[in-house]
């Protein structure tokens, strides 16, 4: 699942081509969009922000219209040069915007609606998110306090994992995050220290935001997709299991994070 740093990174792409300004193009290529004519409601209304918060891309149009994606296991967004090869299929575009000769494209995002400004101020799925790690507005103590409302026995890594509690974390931050600062991703979230919890947000924050800014994610890489490989720190072999209701794989050192 592209985690917060890539949908940042996506809408750093996007954003200069298309706020501010009214797409010379909209279309919605994919059969299930066919009725619900989105080229006709945003005809002629400008793209105001391009937003991101956690997982979740915002497109706010004139008119309090606001596109809605969220790319679950699936999904991806492009942006080209007009006429540049596309990296998949133009028969796995949902969502397709021209300007200026560029294209912005959205591929098989199971989450793509077009909503109110209303609808998405309160719908839970985006109102029920926690801080945003990657925006300089983070709010440590309100990430403490979401933390510390959840089961105390659950495991430090599903906990990080909930965008209730963190927006924009996911598997291979959560991973590096706790192997960068020893701690066991299995232990309880109840015994983990304020201090210890906070220690692996300030590790991670400040690659996911790089990662946003340029793509860098992979050379911030310590043990992800390393099982049986020798740990880095200690040469244990890198253990790995399945953690949260996705079943995501967790790698650790059963020698340096116990």
């Amino acid at each position: 699942m592209p985690e917060g740093d890539t949908i940042h990174y996506a809408a750093n792409r996007i954003r200069p081509i298309l706020q501010g300004h009214v797409p010379d193009e909209l279309t919605t290529p994919h059969p299930r969009f066919r009725a619900d004519r989105w080229p006709e409601k945003l005809a002629g209304r400008a793209v105001e922000r391009v937003e991101a918060h956690g997982k979740h891309l915002f497109l706010r149009f004139e008119g309090d219209l606001t596109i809605h994606s969220h790319l679950r296991m699936s999904g991806s967004w492009g942006t080209y040069p007009e006429g540049a090869r596309w990296r998949r299929s133009p028969r796995r575009a949902w969502l397709v915007m021209r300007r200026g000769g560029r294209v912005v494209v959205q591929f098989d995002g199971p989450v793509l609606e077009l909503m109110t400004g209303l609808r998405a101020r309160v719908d839970q799925r985006i109102a029920a998110l926690g801080p945003d790690i990657i925006k300089d507005d983070f709010d440590e103590q309100r990430f403490l306090r979401r933390l510390r409302e959840d089961d105390p026995t659950r495991p430090i890594g599903d906990a990080l994992l909930d965008q209730r509690t963190l927006a924009g974390i996911g598997n291979m931050w959560k991973v590096e995050a706790c192997f960068a600062q020893g701690v066991d991703p299995w232990r309880p979230t109840g015994e983990v220290s304020d201090e210890e919890a906070l220690g692996l947000v300030r590790w991670a924050r400040p690659g996911m935001r790089e990662s946003a800014a340029n793509g860098t994610q992979d050379r911030w890489k310590l043990i992800y997709g390393t099982y049986g490989r020798p740990c880095p720190r200690c040469g244990t072999k890198i253990a790995q299991r399945g953690q949260w209701d996705d079943n995501r794989p967790t790698y650790w050192c059963p020698g340096c994070q116990s």
